[in-house]
C-alpha cells in the first residue's frame, strides 16, 4: 500500500492504518529501536508507541514521508526509553554513539561554552550538506540510525578497520568545521 493510501487511512480513523503502517515500516522502526536501545522489549513498546502517536497525530499532521515521519517517532521515544534505562543505569545502547561524537560536539558544561542548540544544529546541516553524499549517507546512518559500524562497513565492501578510520575522518572533519565557525569544544 502506498504512503498516501496509508495517510488517507489516518484521515478516514480507520485501524486497518495502523496495520499497515506496522507492515510497510514495522521492520525499519524496530531497527531504529534496537541500535539506541540493545534491548528487543523496550524497542517493541517503542514501536508500538509509534503507531499510537502517529494515530493521535494524523490527522492533523500530513507527513510527506511516512518513512521519515515514524522514524522520528521512534527514534525520538527510543531515546526517552534510553534516558529512562540510564537513569536507572540499565543500558548503553547508545553512550558508543554519544562517546564517539563527544570530540567533534561541544559539551555544555557552563554558561560561557553553552551555545544556541539551533545554531550548531544549523552549521552541522550546512556541513552535511556540503561533503559528497556518500560521506552524508554514512554519517547520517551511523549517528542519526544507530547503524553499526560493522553494517556499514558490509553494505560498503570495507572492513571494519577502514570504516571505522572513515567515521573517524568524518567527525575531525566536523570538528574541524565547528571549531572553525567559533564554536569551542
Amino acid at each position: 500500500m502506498q504512503d498516501n493510501q496509508i495517510i488517507a487511512l489516518y484521515f478516514e480513523r480507520d485501524e486497518l492504518a495502523i496495520k499497515m503502517s506496522a507492515e510497510n515500516y514495522g521492520s525499519y522502526c524496530r531497527k531504529i529501536a534496537m541500535n539506541i536501545l540493545s534491548n528487543l522489549e523496550d524497542s517493541e513498546e517503542c514501536v508500538n508507541d509509534t503507531w499510537y502517536q502517529a494515530w493521535c497525530s494524523i490527522p492533523p499532521q500530513k507527513p510527506n514521508s511516512l518513512a521519515a515521519y515514524f522514524g522520528r517517532i521512534t527514534r525520538n521515544c527510543a531515546i526517552s526509553k534510553y534516558r529512562a534505562n540510564r537513569a536507572k543505569k540499565r543500558f548503553d545502547g547508545i553512550t558508543i554513539l554519544l562517546s564517539e561524537l563527544e570530540d567533534c560536539i561541544p559539551v555544555q558544561s557552563n554558561i560561557e561554552q553553552e551555545m544556541d542548540a539551533k545554531r550548531l544544529a544549523e552549521i552541522i546541516n550546512d556541513w552535511l550538506k556540503a561533503i559528497p553524499a556518500d560521506d552524508r549517507i554514512l554519517f547520517v546512518r551511523r549517528y542519526w540510525f544507530g547503524d553499526t559500524v560493522k553494517s556499514l562497513a558490509k553494505k560498503c565492501g570495507l572492513s571494519q578497520n577502514q570504516m571505522s578510520w572513515r567515521m573517524f575522518k568524518l567527525r575531525e572533519k566536523l570538528k574541524n568545521e565547528i571549531e572553525k565557525e567559533g564554536i569551542l569544544i
